[in-house]
């Protein structure tokens, strides 16, 4: 009786691991990053790598593997949410369907939009076409969960990302390494300042003109004295 106890809780810990990495896969697809702790991001990494490999392909046998995979659902909630700013759905990696392309049901939810697995077929495979693996990359954010303080990462699709930290903050070696660019700039352009100011203006030069050499007088030419001859 022990075993078979240990047995459902073996399976409970198995199919809750496989939903969450199915939630935060379809969450990656969907929006091209997500937040989250270390050791989820290295799980749903290799998960969601898998999924685009599978995808590249474009067959029936693919889509049916994927369906497998992964749970099929209507996705771009937010896209006419009026609670999401504009600002946030302009910047988002995949461009937001069209109004005429979302539809719901008297109570809200979503009952037309683009599905998962043709966003992954049409808009994602495509992004890493010659590309062998390598489809998403982790970057570390210098925030922490609130409660037990673990380090959160970002998951992020290859190739749309912008900077160390999308939807996060500087990064402290960033940071640091700004304020020492602007500490040199501040100190090479004082510097330039004081040689400047304690540099002495060059004087123009003089122009010296020659005076004119003295005229030498002419001495007289001395009269020729006749030649006297003797008598003889």
């Amino acid at each position: 009786m022990r075993h078979r106890i240990y047995g459902k809780q073996l399976n409970r810990t198995s199919a809750h691991r496989t939903a969450m990495m199915r939630n935060m896969a379809a969450g990656l697809f969907e929006h091209g990053q997500i937040e989250t702790t270390l050791p989820k991001a290295k799980a749903v990494q290799g998960f969601a790598e898998k999924l685009i490999t599978i995808a590249k392909t474009k067959s029936l046998h693919s889509r049916r593997q994927l369906e497998r995979k992964i749970n099929d659902r209507n996705i771009f909630a937010w896209a006419d949410d009026p609670q999401v700013p504009e600002e946030r759905k302009a910047n988002a990696i995949f461009e937001a369907p069209d109004a005429s392309e979302i539809k719901r049901n008297r109570f809200g939810d979503l009952k037309k939009s683009p599905r998962l697995i043709e966003h992954l077929l049409q808009k994602v495979a495509p992004m890493f076409e010659g590309r062998d693996g390598g489809y998403t990359r982790i970057v570390k954010l210098d925030k922490h969960r609130l409660g037990d303080g673990s380090d959160l990462v970002l998951v992020m699709l290859v190739g749309n990302e912008d900077g160390p930290q999308i939807g996060g903050g500087v990064s402290g070696r960033r940071r640091q390494a700004d304020k020492r660019t602007a500490f040199a700039e501040k100190l090479a352009s004082s510097f330039g300042a004081t040689a400047t100011a304690e540099a002495p203006a060059e004087e123009a030069p003089v122009e010296t003109t020659e005076a004119p050499a003295p005229e030498t007088p002419e001495t007289p030419e001395t009269p020729e004295t006749p030649e006297t001859t003797e008598e003889a």
